[in-house]
């Protein structure tokens, strides 16, 4: 038994240094408060964060708990984050529930139970899609643009 043991903490060590995205992405390592500046909104009785600008901020929003809609913008083959984003969630009705601009590139919202559209608009591009919460997981939703190049 101590030989397998003495085996396995090197092969641990080793795809530890192989893989350190993996390893950072499943902890949940101490963030450092002051370059943190998301702060809990409310919108028509609707709970959201929104932010993400640096990894301590990014990493605050993803640890934060009871949200059940969670979304991601990005922009390019590498998939940036972006933050110039205009949401605007509806119930299946057509009726606005949250309308935000100037968003992202996180946004994690606390909805009643229900069907919902969510349509994400960056620079007069619109992107949309439904997302169907209850009392199971968040619904993870990511909107994607193509890259501008700046001009």
């Amino acid at each position: 038994m101590k030989r397998v043991i003495a085996c396995m903490l090197p092969v641990a060590a080793v795809v530890a240094l192989l893989f350190p995205v993996m390893v950072q992405a499943t902890s949940l390592e101490p963030i450092d408060s002051a370059g943190v500046q998301v702060q809990q909104q409310q919108q028509n009785g609707i709970n959201y964060l929104s932010g993400g600008i640096g990894l301590d901020e990014s990493r605050a929003i993803q640890q934060s708990a009871g949200y059940n809609l969670h979304m991601t913008f990005a922009v390019g083959v590498q998939n940036l984050y972006t933050s110039d984003v205009d949401v605007v969630i509806q119930k299946t009705t057509g009726q606005p529930v949250l309308s935000l601009n100037q968003i992202g590139p996180l946004l994690y919202a606390q909805l009643p139970a229900g069907k919902y559209t969510v349509v994400a608009t960056r620079n007069g591009e619109v992107r949309r899609d439904v997302a169907d919460i209850g009392n199971g997981p968040a619904r993870n939703l990511v909107f994607h643009w193509n890259w501008e190049p700046t001009q």
